[in-house]
């Protein structure tokens, strides 16, 4: 059954296995669904951003090293088979290519991993009515914050969204002005993430607003930052 076309199944679904529910050939064929599709995707984090919201009414408990060892090395391996793909397709497109030496192979997969975006956090921002509007994701490496419009909200074109961060106890943290178009990257540091449990987007005149005053207008879409299990 196609997810995309049956919203209702692909809601349960990306419920189960927000709440872990989902498991076994059920749980990876999900996942694998969710690295092809947006769609899917977009649906497995809203409600991971769910139930991160229900996870703040609980007191705080910091999971073992062994489970964040087991996440990386489970998206190292992605990274590496769709490194792995690209290089035979390379050789297969390019003749010549397949006689290099294996030392040349493995430092040309080693520069695909290296240019492939590594994902620690992602945010899901919703509107008033829950509706997920913005996916925010950040790549350490880079420093980088990718933000994909996800919803219909368009603002006028004298007006500007800002993104900030919600430290707690804080003033609220600028991390940049976004443009009109349906994808934006912006620069931040990871302790400015790590330091925040929610992001906040809000509608500010055109070009934004001083850090320090903070959002001057109306916040349209918020959400917890959380760390991706996809």
């Amino acid at each position: 059954m196609n997810l995309l076309h049956h919203p209702e199944l692909r809601e349960r679904l990306a419920a189960a296995y927000a709440l872990g529910t989902l498991r076994g050939p059920a749980r990876r064929r999900f996942e694998t669904l969710a690295r092809q599709h947006p769609e899917v995707r977009a649906a497995a984090l809203v409600w991971q951003s769910r139930i991160a919201g229900l996870n703040e009414l609980q007191p705080n408990q910091a999971p073992s090293p062994a489970v964040w060892t087991r996440i990386d090395n489970l998206i190292r391996a992605d990274l590496e088979r769709h490194a792995l793909a690209q290089a035979r397709q390379t050789a297969q497109a390019d003749p010549a290519s397949s006689r290099k030496s294996n030392d040349e192979l493995v430092a040309a997969l080693e520069q695909q991993l290296q240019a492939s975006p590594r994902i620690s956090y992602v945010a899901v921002l919703n509107d008033a009515q829950a509706n997920a509007s913005m996916l925010v994701t950040f790549d350490p490496r880079s420093a980088r914050l990718t933000l994909q419009r996800v919803g219909g909200y368009r603002e006028a074109s004298d007006r500007s969204l800002q993104l900030w961060a919600l430290p707690p106890g804080q003033p609220p943290q600028s991390l940049g002005v976004l443009g009109q178009g349906p994808l934006l990257r912006l620069t931040a540091g990871e302790d400015e993430l790590r330091r925040s449990p929610l992001l906040a987007i809000s509608l500010e005149p055109q070009g934004g607003v001083p850090s320090e005053r903070g959002p001057t207008g109306p916040v349209l879409f918020k959400g917890a930052v959380i760390r991706p299990q996809l």
